[in-house]
């Protein structure tokens, strides 16, 4: 038992509840997805970067596109690149009109390897909400939205 007494601690805000929330359900549905990705040899932000790249067909995406995309932040985002080339999950190529700019696409192992696990990802995230209905669920999508584009403080 906790020697503080009750009234000794600080309230806790309920702003800071829902934060702790937020980051401790994001936490529990990242770990079963990376466990699921990891299962096909992938990082859970590698698995991000193929993601990107397929919705960036033909095009493909310089550096700086990709890790503006990224669900959570990579601070090197070029060693991560370096190491899927060498797989030969991506491929990349200096632009010739800009030198500076080097396109990173998807390349046809990485689509394959994507496409494995469309279904299994689709599963995951039903089987992670199937105990919420779809009304729940889109006030959910709905709220998270907003705290998302708030403005900066």
């Amino acid at each position: 038992m906790d020697s503080r007494s009750k009234s000794s601690r600080s309230p806790i805000s309920l702003e800071n509840r829902v934060f702790i929330a937020l980051l401790q359900s994001a936490d529990a549905l990242t770990q079963e997805a990376e466990h699921l990705v990891k299962a096909a040899g992938l990082t859970g932000a590698q698995y991000n970067v193929l993601r990107i790249l397929r919705g960036a067909e033909p095009e493909g995406l310089a550096c700086k596109g990709i890790g503006d995309r990224m669900i959570s932040h990579d601070p090197d985002m070029t060693r991560l690149l370096d190491r899927m080339e060498k797989r030969g999950l991506i491929t990349r190529e200096r632009q010739t009109d800009d030198r500076r700019v080097v396109k990173t696409r998807i390349a046809p192992q990485g689509l394959s390897l994507l496409k494995t696990l469309d279904q299994p990802i689709r599963d995951l995230h039903k089987r992670q909400f199937r105990h919420m209905s779809a009304a729940r669920l889109k006030i959910l999508f709905d709220l998270l939205e907003e705290v998302r584009n708030r403005k900066p403080t």
